[in-house]
């Protein structure tokens, strides 16, 4: 049984124009090409430290020809780097934090279905831990991500700034 939504979706407009586009990401996040995974952020609760931002699988993503030949199936390592962005942008451009937010770790993962080309992927985020000292700055965020009103995958990503 999967876990309660980190946000109650049913009180945001799923298909709105996104508070911050493809574009507004690219201008935060340095992950270009087949490495851009974070499509929009629809809306976002600084206060409770949470995001809510998607990823439309295409049929042209890298990994299409070759995971799985007949049946392309969504790599859950990418799920983690969607998440571990979703993240980073939350914390580079409502928290300010400055620098390169760097991947650190996965303390858990779950996956529970699969994503398939044509399925827009929604990425929930809540911060959990935020550490920041003179040097760096430590983040953990509980992810879950929803395809089709299902949750997929659930995560927990932690980042520092590197």
């Amino acid at each position: 049984m999967p876990p309660p939504l980190l946000i109650d979706l049913s009180k945001i407009d799923l298909n709105a124009e996104p508070i911050y586009d493809k574009e507004a990401i690219c201008r935060v996040n340095p992950q270009r090409y087949e490495m851009q995974h974070l499509d929009g952020i629809l809306w976002y609760d600084k206060e409770n430290a949470l995001i809510l931002g998607y990823k439309d699988v295409t049929h042209n993503e890298f990994w299409i020809r070759g995971h799985i030949p007949g049946r392309p199936l969504m790599p859950g390592v990418i799920m983690i780097e969607a998440a571990a962005q979703l993240s980073s942008f939350f914390m580079k451009e409502i928290f300010r934090e400055e620098g390169f937010i760097g991947f650190a770790g996965i303390e858990s993962a779950k996956f529970r279905s699969v994503i398939e080309p044509g399925s827009k992927l929604f990425l929930l985020g809540h911060i959990t831990k935020y550490i920041k000292k003179q040097r760096t700055t430590h983040v953990t965020t509980e992810v879950q991500g929803i395809v089709a009103g299902n949750m997929v995958f659930e995560a927990t990503v932690s980042g520092m700034r590197v």
